[in-house]
């Protein structure tokens, strides 16, 4: 597996230092052979950030596989075992930053899309990619924007695999069918400042917003339902103060966030939290920011198709699961699109030694060849 495809342009993926959002030369790369099977390809510039389009065909339906050529920072190189951007191989593994989120999932993209277009040139609709190098920063210029401009002209997408690393032991055991929303509030209450030993002549803005915060914390919001948890608030942030011991604050600043099902939507979340904090009789202010939006993809002929492909290649019926973060799966699902998240192990992105199996990374091209083929060769 070592001289498989797959595993050597993920080497060559790995190879470029995309530290968000610098795509550092990798769609090029995939432009390169994407190109060279027929691809129309359109990049789009946004600000700092570089997004890449790519589609084969035009009528539909219009099947795409979406991800992201930027990595987080490397973190200390003392501290990884292999230089982050010199891939390396030891024992069946590939090391190196992105091998897992998610460089190693595009290689099998590409090379299962050459295979696919090798056995059926005059495929039915329409292949795509969408790839972006503002995935790991504020997501502000990439594939939402590279969506806003494909809506725009009606461009429609029907199904998408997003290929974040969405596997728990091996590659192909858990398909993330959708994703909770994420709303962030960001409060500060205003209060009178003054010196600890005359608290008649000030107003502690910690004391006034502490039983407010407690009942936030509280508060049942949703019972969720069979695909989704319960939604959850959690305060990520917390301070007051000058540090100065012997002074009231004059403002306290509290972060928090919401992590929601599709049995409420951020506009109620937005009234009850709103409600609370009135009913505490609080001075504030209150800024939003909705991150994204819930979707599931609980039905329909692209999770089927997944299923099938895992089946077929693991002999092992993957669990179907909504947890963990975000994803950019969350500006795609609005438009109306089947998408789900099918990706090698997530044990190690983000951290030193970030790695993945070279086994992994040759079944889930063979799974992304496998869905290709259920998709767009049907009779």
């Amino acid at each position: 597996m070592h001289n498989h495809p797959t595993v050597a342009l993920a080497r060559q993926l790995i190879a470029r230092p995309s530290v968000t959002p610098s795509d550092a030369g990798c769609q090029t790369l995939m432009a390169e052979r994407l190109e060279a099977l027929g691809f129309t390809l359109e990049t789009m510039v946004f600000e700092d950030t570089t997004n890449l389009w790519a589609r084969r065909g035009s009528e539909g339906p219009v099947f795409c596989f979406a991800g992201h050529t930027d990595v987080v920072p490397a973190g200390p190189a003392e501290r990884w075992h292999t230089p982050p951007f010199e891939p390396t191989d030891i024992d069946g593994v590939l090391y190196g930053r992105g091998a897992a989120d998610m460089k190693g999932s595009l290689a099998a993209m590409v090379v299962a899309i050459e295979r696919f277009v090798a056995e059926h040139p005059n495929h039915q609709g329409s292949i795509a990619l969408l790839i972006t190098s503002d995935e790991e920063g504020p997501f502000i210029n990439g594939t939402t924007r590279v969506i806003d401009t494909l809506e725009a002209r009606n461009e429609k997408i029907t199904w998408c695999i997003v290929g974040e690393p969405s596997s728990t032991e091996y590659c192909g055991d858990v398909i993330k069918y959708g994703r909770r929303g994420s709303l962030s509030g960001a409060l500060t209450v205003h209060g009178i400042q003054g010196h600890v030993a005359y608290p008649h002549l000030a107003k502690n803005p910690v004391h006034a917003v502490a039983p407010a915060l407690s009942a936030l914390a509280n508060e049942i919001w949703d019972q969720g339902n069979h695909a989704f948890p319960p939604t959850t608030f959690q305060i990520s942030d917390i301070h007051a103060g000058t540090g100065a011991g012997n002074v009231i604050p004059g403002e306290a600043y509290v972060n928090f966030n919401l992590r929601f099902s599709t049995e409420t939507t951020a506009e109620q979340l937005m009234e009850r939290i709103t409600g609370l904090l009135n009913s505490h009789g609080l001075d504030y202010d209150l800024t939003w920011k909705i991150n994204g939006q819930p979707f599931l993809t609980d039905q329909g002929t692209l999770l089927n198709a997944a299923v099938v492909a895992v089946e077929s290649v693991t002999g092992k019926t993957p669990t179907l699961s909504t947890a963990g973060g975000t994803s950019d799966g969350r500006f795609i699902a609005p438009t109306g699109a089947q998408v789900i998240e099918l990706g090698p192990v997530n044990a190690t992105i983000h951290k030193v030694n970030e790695c993945v199996r070279h086994r992994d990374l040759v079944d889930l091209t063979d799974m992304y060849e496998k869905v290709l083929e259920q998709l767009l060769c049907q009779p």
